[in-house]
């Protein structure tokens, strides 16, 4: 059915790495924070990136990012968000469909994305090959982002069959 456009939603949660060590350094959003506790994943646990990349799969019918970028694939481990992100849009447009765009929320209390978040939607834009759109929030205190255990994201993503 081409030229209906199809959602989708991405979902990342990764812990704080507690066995990082001195000069190891926090992603997210296709950025570097150092000075940031890093999170702990099987990649950069780029949680911004991989909620981006979740959602163009499920948008795509492609599945999910861990059916796609798991465990256990070897080559992805310590792969940056964004190269899962580049390679998630890629395998999109293999599969007939436009990247519309996409939205992504990081639930946190640190970093404050603030006054970065441009540079992370040019940073999550690049790798997407389309305009993808940063926010953040916090949760008061609440759940596991509130405690400061670890970092969330949500996105979703508009993806149109082509002719």
């Amino acid at each position: 059915m081409s030229g209906i456009p199809r959602t989708g939603i991405g979902v990342d949660v990764h812990a704080y790495d507690e066995d990082a060590g001195p000069g190891s350094v926090l992603h997210l959003a296709g950025l570097a924070w150092p000075g940031e506790r890093p999170l702990a994943g099987h990649s950069d646990a780029d949680v911004a990136a991989h909620a981006a990349a979740d959602a163009l799969l499920s948008a795509a019918g492609l599945g999910d990012l861990g059916s796609n970028f798991g465990t256990a694939e070897p080559q992805w481990a310590g792969a940056a968000g964004t190269a899962l992100l580049a390679e998630a849009a890629r395998r999109v447009r293999e599969a007939g469909y436009d990247v519309g765009n996409v939205a992504v929320q990081v639930i946190g209390n640190r970093p404050r994305l603030g006054q970065r978040r441009a540079e992370a939607e040019a940073a999550l834009s690049s790798a997407a090959g389309a305009p993808v759109a940063v926010s953040a929030t916090t949760t008061d205190g609440l759940g596991l982002t509130g405690r400061g255990e670890g970092v969330a994201a949500i996105a979703t993503a508009l993806v149109v069959a082509r002719d």
